[in-house]
């Protein structure tokens, strides 16, 4: 820690207060900096050590090190080290104890606790959600820690530095409006503003299109992020607009004419090609919110929350960023008759379904709505619907 806080006072010395990430507003946002910049600056001031991907080794140079820094005898330092190695942290000094296995005579709570829950779990034929939630959050967070890829071309690269974003819920609903992020993940600085936008996942790319009372079984496969695949970020007064296909659109082009009809003070925007930046290349605020559209009116906050270099126990395969870590779990709707199966329909003006609108798995909406040869039966509007809880 305390040759981290040298490093940054030397940081801050050799820079001109533009490139180094200070509070612009007290535990909220940071001042307006340089992503590249401040990884170069960082990089000329930590040793090689620092930096390196390989995992250090206990030689006599650490203990140096340490006995300078804290301006200690060798033999005070060497004894730090030992009292506050990893190694003094485990229960058993033999290997071939299984860590999984909760002993009978634990005096642990926390332990105690998560014995009962492994033995409920085992008992329950049918897994309850909570425990599914507790499986799969842990299996998210830990699956992809210290993960290396199979060609040496595709690891991460030494002083690489990673972003960590949250995504929120556009607010369409009541329930969006705690501003809980639904998607955490982690993004390298040399990667694309395309590639995050890619990784995004949002309940409207996947909708379909029109009323198909008439034809349920002619519904189109095409998605709308087949179809409308404009998008941008709005980055401190950038649009970044998504050009990659023919068809792609400006969509910051209305809100552009509209702050340059008159002088509204906003100033002057700015546009981009989402596919020529880097997050290297920009410049950003921590803990701001800034915006991703798509769908033309599908408005989400995007927020970084954190900025640092890579580390060993990091994943290091490339092709695994952005690498989701974190995902907010929904309720699925269920079908309003059987209830079981997930919504897959959703009729309107429904002389047959008790409320409007009504939600309907696909065999349940087929048995009331239509005849054994096909015919529609009674009044309605039919929608195709995607549930946002597909996505747990």
């Amino acid at each position: 820690m305390a040759e981290g806080g040298q490093a940054e006072r030397a940081l801050r010395d050799k820079s001109s207060n533009k490139d180094v990430p200070e509070y612009e507003v007290t535990e909220r946002n940071t001042a307006v900096f340089h992503v590249g910049a401040f990884g170069r600056l960082w990089r000329s001031c930590l040793p090689a050590r620092e930096i390196s991907l390989q995992r250090g080794g206990d030689d006599e140079l650490d203990v140096a090190a340490v006995a300078e820094e804290f301006g200690c005898a060798l033999d005070t330092a060497a004894e730090l080290k030992l009292l506050c190695s990893t190694d003094s942290l485990k229960c058993f000094e033999e290997d071939d104890v299984d860590p999984n296995i909760i002993p009978e005579d634990t005096e642990l709570v926390t332990l105690g606790i998560r014995k009962k829950v492994l033995e409920r779990r085992k008992e329950t034929i049918i897994v309850d959600r909570p425990c599914r939630q507790e499986t799969f959050t842990y299996e998210l967070e830990s699956q992809a820690l210290g993960k290396k890829p199979q060609n040496q071309s595709d690891l991460v690269e030494e002083g690489e530095l990673v972003l960590t974003l949250n995504v929120f819920y556009p607010v369409i609903f009541q329930k969006h409006r705690e501003h809980k992020p639904y998607q955490t993940v982690l993004v390298l600085g040399s990667q694309k503003l395309t590639e995050l936008r890619d990784a995004i996942s949002c309940v409207s790319d996947l909708q379909i299109g029109g009323e198909f009372s008439s034809t349920p079984d002619l519904a189109p496969e095409h998605i709308s992020k087949d179809l409308y695949k404009s998008a941008f970020f709005h980055l401190e007064g950038t649009f970044y607009n998504d050009m990659r296909y023919p068809e792609c659109r400006e969509l910051s082009r209305t809100t552009i004419d509209w702050s340059e009809s008159l002088d509204r003070g906003y100033g002057k925007f700015q546009k981009a090609k989402m596919e020529d930046y880097t997050f290297n290349d920009l410049r950003i605020k921590i803990g701001f919110p800034y915006l991703y559209c798509h769908q033309g009116d599908c408005e989400h906050i995007v927020m970084i929350t954190d900025i640092r270099f890579i580390h060993c126990d990091d994943c290091l395969d490339r092709n695994l960023y952005p690498l989701l870590v974190k995902k907010h779990w929904l309720w699925t709707r269920k079908c309003c008759v059987c209830k079981m199966y997930t919504a897959r329909w959703v009729t309107n003006d429904d002389s047959l379904a008790p409320d409007d609108p009504c939600f309907f798995c696909d065999v349940c909406f087929k048995m009331l709505h239509y005849d054994a040869e096909g015919n529609k039966l009674g009044d309605f509007l039919a929608y195709p619907y995607v549930d946002p809880g597909i996505f747990n």
